[in-house]
């Protein structure tokens, strides 16, 4: 018995051991394919997510008694009539309103350098020791490479605004196919795993990716919705973008919040900082309606997952992948975790060669 023991403590210590090399070697490769692949797995990843947030009204419309391609059909035309309404209307206000943020940064950088000479000054006749030449040089470097980055981008902004436009078309007619025949690839993919797993894993990708990211546009939509008219009657400067930036960087669970209204918070620094203490006390008020009122309510406990373990998974998914990562790092996580305690909480009732259940699809 002692040597037994001996034995699987052995085996446990050598499956510890070779587990961290094998994942940072699999992190690794996952990192490199994706850098490899960049552009495709990008476009294939956001038509999927649309893909699940449009298989809502979807099934409504199914509800209606009306074939899917029928549905699918109504749900895109609505969705391109609501893209085409706010490109007419919104977007050029944000574009207008980012370039001249862009514009302004040198000057607020130089008024933030004149108020730095002020306190120096002053700090100098009460004889305190302030010393602000590294700041000032840092600020003087940093205006000098925002002119120069501004006038390269101008230049290829035609570039970029034709490559979005088509990457935007190719996102649509993807959504549109994956919603149409996205259960059988699907399908065709889960027949590969062993029929114990097929059933935890679809129903938790579909739980914790379509609730996820639902849930996760509703509450970044409400920071918008709210912060805007707050932001105009405090009379910031380019309210609007301010407001979007801070609700798309809502997207990013627990951490995107605070890098949100943190940007925000030291831009409007640079030009008066009792307005940035305005806004960012307004920001953290509607911020706390948000976590305590309403994300309790949408998100639930639908992902179980330890707040340690979403920031590692955030941290991982943003070295894999970037920014594209950091969004799907949490539901993935969440995924492989209600996969696996589906799977421990299982008690099998027959020969796995008696089960006729088939896995319930992520998109029907």
């Amino acid at each position: 018995m002692p040597q037994m023991r001996r034995w699987a403590s052995l085996q446990n210590l050598l499956v510890y051991g070779l587990s961290g090399p094998i994942i940072a070697l699999n992190v690794w490769l996952l990192s490199v394919f994706y850098r490899y692949f960049q552009h495709p797995i990008t476009i294939l990843s956001i038509a999927a997510i649309l893909a699940f947030l449009l298989n809502y009204p979807v099934k409504f419309f199914e509800n209606a008694r009306i074939s899917r391609t029928q549905a699918v059909i109504v749900v895109l035309l609505l969705t391109l009539t609501l893209v085409v309404v706010l490109g007419v209307t919104l977007v050029p206000i944000v574009i207008d309103q980012t370039i001249q943020l862009l514009n302004k940064i040198p000057d607020w950088l130089a008024t933030s350098q004149d108020n730095l000479d002020y306190i120096e000054a002053l700090a100098k006749k009460r004889r305190l020791p302030l010393d602000f030449t590294v700041v000032s040089n840092q600020i003087n470097a940093n205006i000098q490479s925002l002119v120069q980055q501004l006038a390269s981008t101008a230049v290829g902004f035609a570039g970029t605004l034709l490559s979005g436009i088509i990457n935007v078309v190719l996102v649509v007619v993807l959504a549109f196919y994956m919603l149409l025949y996205g259960d059988r690839v699907w399908y065709g993919l889960v027949k590969l795993l062993p029929l114990r797993i097929r059933v935890p894993l679809t129903t938790s990708l579909r739980l914790n990716f379509q609730n996820f990211f639902l849930s996760q546009l509703l509450l970044g939509l409400f920071m918008v919705v709210s912060l805007t008219p707050i932001f105009l009657v405090l009379k910031v400067p380019f309210a609007l973008v301010f407001a979007i930036w801070i609700g798309v960087w809502e997207l990013i669970p627990f951490v995107g919040a605070t890098l949100g209204i943190g940007s925000v918070t030291i831009l409007l620094l640079l030009q008066s900082w009792w307005l940035a203490v305005q806004v960012a006390l307004a920001a953290i008020f509607m911020q706390q309606i948000k976590d305590n009122l309403l994300g309790p309510k949408l998100l639930g406990n639908f992902i179980g997952l330890n707040p340690i373990w979403i920031f590692v998974a955030i941290l991982m998914g943003f070295e894999i992948a970037g920014l594209l990562g950091t969004l799907v790092a949490v539901p993935i996580a969440g995924t492989i975790k209600g996969t696996f305690d589906a799977l421990k909480n299982s008690k099998p009732r027959k020969p796995v060669s008696e089960i006729t259940i088939e896995p319930e699809l992520p998109i029907e």
